[in-house]
């Protein structure tokens, strides 16, 4: 019988002992018997493995989604989950939950970790937690989140590198193999204590890898087979939200005839309420969740950028959702749009400015007021640390 026979996380009987293996992988890990305890009537050999590449995301300062889901369903207020790239990112998310005294979710996609690099990334969401101290947080409940994680070999590198939660994104799949592969997902996260948000169906828009030309709804009917056959921790839903800064057409819209501006068609919030009523209490997610803040893409048109017909999600209807079992909202095209701007504005006014500080700073000051503005006016988690 060899170690590498036994499934991980599990026992095998062998003679009059049962052997232990934690945390266990097939090949790539040392063995170190640290304890060898007696009992009545079992001896059991406990072997701890010690990885040189294995990070737990506890060590790091981070925690998963478990309580802080069960606290803001509860409570009726959804968590931020903010995507970051880079460090003035990462600095205006903190900034912001701290003097705002909320929890965060940092989010990370699949495209950040080749641009930002991987082990570089978990070192910025360590510093985070210690940037967050540093600020007055005694005990910040910060989140590092893998979005859109597609296969299972990114999410467990994720997990194998320091991540305390991971979305396993199979809803381009048949239904059967999304199951499949969520499951296989939360196996393996669970282990390690690590949070699972799975998904069903689609959004439409484009963000980074993720694209869809057309969004399908979430059968509520579904959604108990869904989440008793894998185990997931939340749900992410399709109720009408869209990736990117286009979420809509504007055929798809009406004019607002006070303000000229296009109005969204309103989220199906019917849907929402069926998949509540067939798992009462469960977490929910909301993808695609930005409002595209037009006074941002007046001013990067202002300043020579061209966005025509870009239009988001109304906030009075996220107000509404984080009210109710949405516990998570993903929040990203925001974030670039008021970075954009405010670094147009600066190369637009002082032409002559090379300095990166000096335009990268005003983006980070900018990222934080609309941090704070969705932590406080919009998803109500301000004052729940």
């Amino acid at each position: 019988m060899t170690l590498q026979a036994l499934p991980r996380n599990g026992k095998i009987r062998f003679g009059g002992f049962f052997l232990y293996k934690r945390y266990g992988r097939e090949i790539g890990f040392e063995e170190k018997c640290l304890s060898l305890s007696y009992q009545k009537r079992v001896k059991r050999i406990v072997l701890f493995i010690n990885y040189k590449d294995m990070v737990n995301y506890k060590d790091l300062g981070l925690v998963n989604t478990r309580e802080m889901f069960k606290k803001a369903i509860n409570g009726g207020y959804a968590i931020p989950a903010f995507n970051f790239n880079n460090m003035e990112q990462m600095q205006a998310i903190i900034q912001a939950a701290v003097e705002t005294k909320s929890p965060v979710i940092l989010q990370v996609s699949k495209g950040a970790r080749q641009y930002a690099n991987a082990t570089l990334l978990r070192y910025m969401a360590q510093g985070a937690v210690e940037y967050a101290k540093e600020l007055g947080c005694a005990n910040p409940q910060i989140v590092l989140h893998l979005d859109h994680g597609d296969t299972f070999e990114t999410c467990k590198s994720c997990i194998d590198s320091g991540f305390s939660s991971v979305m396993i994104d199979g809803s381009h799949l048949p239904y059967d193999e999304n199951v499949a592969l969520t499951k296989k997902v939360v196996e393996y996260a669970h282990q390690f204590d690590v949070t699972v948000e799975g998904e069903l169906g689609v959004l439409a828009g484009v963000e980074d890898d993720v694209v869809a030309e057309h969004h399908t709804y979430t059968r509520p009917e579904e959604v108990v087979d869904f989440v008793t056959k894998t185990g997931c921790d939340s749900l992410a839903i399709s109720i009408g939200t869209s990736h990117g800064a286009y979420k809509f057409k504007p055929e798809q819209c009406h004019v607002d005839p006070a303000t000229g501006r296009l109005v969204p068609p309103p989220l199906a919030f019917d849907v929402l309420d069926g998949v509540m009523k067939e798992l009462p209490g469960f977490p929910i997610v909301l993808h695609g969740s930005s409002s595209v803040p037009q006074e941002e893409v007046d001013t990067i048109n202002k300043y020579g950028g061209k966005l025509e017909a870009a239009i988001g999600i109304p906030e009075d209807e996220l107000r509404k959702a984080a009210k109710s079992a949405v516990c998570k909202i993903n929040i990203d095209s925001d974030s670039r749009l008021a970075m954009t701007a405010a670094v147009r504005k600066v190369f637009a006014e002082k032409p002559a400015e090379f300095d990166p500080r000096k335009y990268l700073g005003p983006a980070r000051d900018n990222m934080k007021k609309l941090y704070e503005h969705k932590i406080v006016n919009v998803l109500g988690s301000d004052n729940k640390l």
